[in-house]
């Protein structure tokens, strides 16, 4: 009798409200197939758990403790900011992953994750068809930028753009109900390296009688325009709020934001867009001015996740795994958009050649010509993304989200340094 191969599932990257989602949907679809997948490693830490050879049984989790994991923020098993470079440059980590995947029976690859991921995967699936090993190599899309390609949005982004959105209604509020005596500008700072597609969701609130300017990556920063249009909305409505993307750029490509310092991927770091942002607008125009930055709270935010989102999170996963046992290989489990009133989606695979190292930005007419605001085409797109509720269940006034064991797998090779 042939045993069915084991599956491999890593997070990877920064982690979203709905990635566990995506990997409920792994997980349980998998187990839906005892005869065909056996059982589901999950990488401690991502894709350092395969190199280290530090694996987890998932098998050990009862149904009721995966199930969860679909109202459960953050990655369960572990993520990591590392990057494989060029099959040439970094052989002897690819060649490991494959050792690994062969000591344990591994025949399916699940890497959850954004471009540098697609990247990987991708990489993989080469790697093991010139070695011979057989491998389906699939990718499980996430990230909150919703920079991928042929796709029509990335799970982990509706959720975040939800919680921007009504961030910023809820700030504006407050803005404006103290703005004749006290602040008038409030500056949040949004995720988003290169594209704009989270500032754009802070537009949403300009069809909620909001005054609002959202400045774009895509829009080269001109200081003098974004200040007459900050002093014309306070002269005009008493207060002005500023959703200002972390990768906003000068017109010389320099970000408002840059430190100097790179993360794991060789990005520039960023953060600090809306401090410098406030105060400009408070030594230029003399308004008080407050500012925020949204960071983990953004990509956390499970208690206010978008159910379209969740939805989609479970489904690529559910697909990701349904496309392996259908004989794909190197390819991306994607959304498509069949309809907008009503909103409409189906699934698709889309090859990962076109994938890595790919990225969308928001195109240009989804930005209002004057460049500080959206389109109703904008409106469209990500209205839909954003709207019905998720939430998990409260215990004592909080939620209850779930913990697992990772439960360790015994290892058989040699230790190994990446690297």
């Amino acid at each position: 009798m042939t045993t069915a191969p084991n599956a491999f599932y890593a997070q990877s990257g920064g982690v979203t409200s709905v990635i566990n989602a995506s990997a409920c949907g792994v997980i349980e679809t998998a187990r839906h197939h005892p005869g065909r997948i056996g059982t589901v490693y999950a990488g401690r830490n991502g894709i350092l758990g395969a190199l280290a050879e530090d694996l987890i049984d998932t098998s050990a989790e009862p149904a009721e403790a995966i199930a969860a994991l679909r109202f459960t923020p953050a990655g369960a098993f572990g993520s990591c900011r590392y990057k494989l470079k060029s099959l040439e440059d970094s052989r002897r980590e690819y060649e490991r992953l494959i050792e690994v995947f062969r000591a344990h029976g591994i025949g399916y690859f699940f890497y959850n994750g954004g471009g540098d991921s697609a990247d990987t995967c991708f990489k993989i699936s080469q790697l093991s068809q010139a070695m011979g090993y057989p491998l389906a190599a699939i990718h499980v899309p996430k990230t909150i930028d919703n920079d991928l390609p042929l796709t029509d949005c990335c799970p982990g982004f509706g959720s975040v753009a939800k919680y921007v959105a009504v961030s910023t209604l809820e700030a504006s509020l407050d803005l404006r109900s103290m703005a004749a005596t006290s602040t008038k500008v409030f500056v949040i700072e949004v995720m988003g390296r290169h594209a704009g597609w989270i500032a754009a969701a802070g537009g949403l609130v300009a069809g909620h009688g909001i005054p609002v300017a959202v400045l774009f990556p895509e829009v080269a920063f001109d200081r003098e325009r974004f200040l007459a249009r900050v002093d014309a909305l306070v002269r005009r409505h008493g207060c002005c709020t500023v959703v200002v993307s972390e990768g906003c750029r000068h017109a010389d490509g320099g970000f408002l934001a840059e430190q100097g310092a790179r993360d794991a991927f060789g990005h520039a770091q960023l953060g600090g867009a809306a401090p410098v942002v406030a105060q400009m607008v408070k030594e230029a125009l003399g308004h008080k001015v407050h500012w925020a930055v949204a960071d983990y709270l953004q990509r956390a935010a499970r208690h206010v996740a978008s159910r379209t989102d969740v939805e989609q999170a479970y489904a690529v996963g559910r697909h990701a795994v349904e496309l392996a046992l259908a004989g794909q290989n190197a390819v991306m489990a994607a959304i498509e958009r069949t309809g907008d009133a009503p909103y409409a989606w189906q699934l698709a695979s889309v090859p990962l050649a076109e994938v890595a190292n790919a990225e969308r930005t928001m195109p240009r007419e989804f930005i209002s010509e004057d460049g500080f605001g959206i389109t109703e085409a904008a409106v469209r797109y990500l209205q839909p993304l954003i709207e019905g509720e998720d939430y998990p269940r409260y215990r004592q006034g909080l939620p209850v989200y779930a913990t697992l064991k990772n439960t360790p797998v015994p290892k058989k090779l040699p230790a190994f340094t990446p690297g």
